[in-house]
């Protein structure tokens, strides 16, 4: 009998609306990947369902489960990045309650960065059985060891969240695992759809075929504290079992040799070339990053990496490396145009490095990914327009623009609930892209006021002329016609239920557009 079956929800419909069909990448789910393989070295027979990469429907996955059979089901709620964990759990609500429906005595638990922020929540609102209040590996394996028992006892399952006839009951979680290449060495990507995950289309422009690709950590957690940022909530039970401080972060590595050995495989035995490293800070330990850098330039894969990194973080004598590596693509998040409102989110570099450090980076030969986020607690229309109008005089490779959302385990969520800010009613609308998004007012803006501006910054930014003219220059003019086309593909908002009013908002009609401009339309 199979002990434990990891899925992997499908939400892409609902995150993206359309650009989810073909634009948006389609990503290995690296914490069931990891899971799976903790779980096998430990006797724990596991599987994976992949129902994003699949196109699965729930009752489609119900069906998976009955073929498997399994003693459990684990659903693993995580995303491309931290705050996706949130806007995933509508899909795995859903999962979860037909995998139920089917079978009342079938075992869920939950796992993921946002039950691990809100473990009993999620407990009373979901179907499931039991939520791990943490990563969820020895969570997973003594669980299994607990339902191999004629007669189940759950308080010792460490990390566990479980109902009771007393209530609800929380287990303390273990201690971090410190030593990765040694407790967290297996990936198991033998058990993923690897002919299934594509590439970003941004991360392959200028004609690279968005397939085979692949994304995996180097790192665990971020020594950082943006307000914004939730991607400790997985971590936290398990730094409070190891004595860590509650204002201190847990940061962990695996080596670049284990790092390495990873991409050997992917490489090889599944003919990866574009990579992501899904590290939320990468770029950051200078030594671990030259040496990952060294053994990859000593291989000559003609990789395709990109990967996250703060505007602080690059210093001297590494993006050459990084260059050399295979390093292509580098995010940067510079979040807003004005220092006041960086500062209020623990971003305290100046305009001035932003510039320099962007012109190093392309200098290089890397490509730049501009994040900006509009609506920080103390942006009003000025300071957005200056977040605006410094991402088009940068004019990066990409842009990302966000709405600020207080998501679940990231300290702007405690504030907001301690303000009474509304936040949305489906987890859908934590999302950046769903049709229910519903961005954080802020002092001066309200939420739509915010979204509006949000959206029609897309369109201004990837529809400039200047923008269009060296993207053609950089990558071809098929990739700036690539990139106009996605300027065009207009999100359906709620909360937006007219269309958008005149660019910049309450300042007049919009530009018109360039002889270059129209040449791409």
């Amino acid at each position: 009998m199979l002990d434990v079956l990891f899925v992997n929800p499908a939400s892409r419909t609902q995150v993206y609306q359309a650009l989810g069909t073909d634009l948006a990448a389609v990503e290995n789910p690296i914490w069931a990947g990891l899971l799976a393989g903790f779980c096998r070295r430990r006797g724990v027979s596991a599987a994976i369902v992949d129902a994003e990469a699949e196109e699965l429907l729930p009752e489609q996955v119900a069906q998976r489960v009955r073929d498997y059979n399994p003693r459990l089901v684990a659903i693993v709620v995580y995303g491309h990045q931290p705050s996706a964990s949130t806007q995933n759990m509508t899909a795995a609500g859903r999962v979860c309650s037909i995998i139920k429906q089917d079978d009342p005595n079938r075992k869920v638990l939950f796992i993921g960065g946002h039950v691990a922020a809100l473990p009993e929540r999620t407990l009373r609102e979901e179907d499931a059985d039991f939520v791990a209040t943490g990563e969820g590996l020895h969570t997973v394996v003594a669980l299994i060891e607990a339902l191999r028992s004629p007669t189940p006892r759950f308080e010792h399952v460490p990390g566990l969240c479980f109902r009771a006839d007393d209530g609800v009951h929380q287990v303390p979680d273990r201690p971090l695992l410190t030593n990765l290449d040694a407790e967290l060495a297996d990936l198991a990507w033998d058990l993923l759809p690897m002919q299934r995950y594509r590439a970003h289309n941004w991360h392959c422009l200028g004609g690279r075929p968005r397939q085979p690709y692949a994304a995996l950590y180097t790192t665990l957690g971020c020594p950082f504290h943006c307000s914004f940022c939730c991607i400790q909530a997985p971590f936290r039970a398990a730094e409070r079992a190891s004595g860590l401080r509650t204002s201190a972060n847990s940061y962990r590595y695996w080596s670049a040799e284990h790092v390495v050995r990873q991409i050997d495989t992917l490489v090889t035995q599944y003919g990866v070339r574009n990579l992501k490293f899904a590290d939320e800070m990468f770029v950051l330990n200078r030594r671990h990053v030259l040496r990952i850098c060294e053994q990859l330039m000593e291989r000559k894969y003609d990789l395709n990496i990109w990967a996250y990194a703060r505007v602080d973080t690059i210093t001297d004598g590494l993006l050459d490396q990084l260059r050399a590596a295979g390093f292509t693509w580098l995010a940067l998040g510079i979040e807003a145009g004005s220092e006041r409102v960086r500062a209020g989110v623990d971003k305290k570099f100046s305009q001035d490095d932003v510039f320099a450090v962007v012109a190093k980076v392309r200098a290089a030969g890397i490509n730049v990914i501009g994040n900006y986020i509009f609506g920080l607690p103390d942006d009003d229309h000025e300071s957005m327009q200056a977040t605006l109008d410094l991402a088009i005089e940068l004019n990066c490779e990409f842009a990302n623009f966000y709405s600020a959302m207080a998501y679940p385990g990231s300290p702007l969520y405690g504030e907001a609930l301690r303000r009474g800010w509304p936040l949305p009613r489906a987890w859908t609308g934590y999302a950046q892209h769903s049709r229910d998004c519903l961005p954080l007012p802020t002092k001066y803006l309200t939420s739509a006021e915010v979204l509006r501006f949000r959206d029609e910054a897309f369109v201004r930014y990837f529809t400039g002329a200047r923008y269009l003219k060296m993207v053609a220059s950089r990558f071809g003019d098929a990739a700036a016609r690539e990139i106009a086309h996605l300027a065009r593909r207009r999100l359906e908002r709620d909360l937006l239920p007219h269309a958008p009013g005149p660019w910049p908002p309450n300042q007049g009609p919009a530009q018109t557009p360039s002889s270059f401009q129209q040449q791409y339309q």
